[in-house]
């Protein structure tokens, strides 16, 4: 019995922990070609990750952290759980994704009194394409859009990109 009160409470406390990451910035959008029979792909290959970033002085990515490799985790995760294999000779699907960051982007923010004022407002966005592998034309393209968090460290880094590119696969077709 007590072992079983361990258990509970230890579970407790990882979803509490889990619940504490800020998603609510994440905006996820989705597209895909409604000619596009998605349940045709059986193989995908990677074409490139793309990074484009404007961050001088650090502060997006925590050191010692790989953004890139995380993404293609996640991305090869989610295309697994929809029954698709890594072929690279001959596949079906070409999966490519950019990353971009502005640390610099600015906002405007205006006061009940009609004042204007600029903020530094760091933005990010991940793009993913799914590319047919005969005709070349994109199929579906999932875009994820966020407030860069200041500092962030590596756990915090991995669980916004889990929730962006889960969520952003849930809107992948069947």
């Amino acid at each position: 019995m007590k072992k079983a009160t361990v258990l509970i409470l230890t579970g407790l406390m990882l979803l509490a922990g889990c619940s504490s990451i800020p998603t609510k910035d994440i905006q996820v959008e989705a597209l895909a070609d409604p000619k596009a029979n998605m349940s045709g792909y059986k193989t995908y290959a990677w074409l490139l990750s793309a990074a484009i970033l404007n961050d001088p002085q650090g502060q997006w990515e925590p050191p010692a952290f790989d953004a890139d490799a995380e993404i293609k985790f996640l991305i090869d995760r989610e295309l697994r759980k929809r029954g698709l294999s890594e072929n690279s000779a001959d596949a079906d699907m070409i999966v490519a994704f950019a990353a971009g960051i502005d640390m610099d982007a600015l906002d405007l923010k205006m006061d009940p009194d009609g004042h204007m004022e600029f903020l530094n407002v760091p933005r990010g966005g991940l793009a993913v394409l799914l590319v047919d592998g005969q005709s070349g034309y994109t199929i579906w393209m999932g875009v994820a859009t966020a407030d860069i968090q200041d500092r962030p460290d590596t756990q915090v880094a991995k669980a916004r990109l889990d929730y962006a590119v889960t969520k952003m696969f849930k809107k992948l077709p069947k």
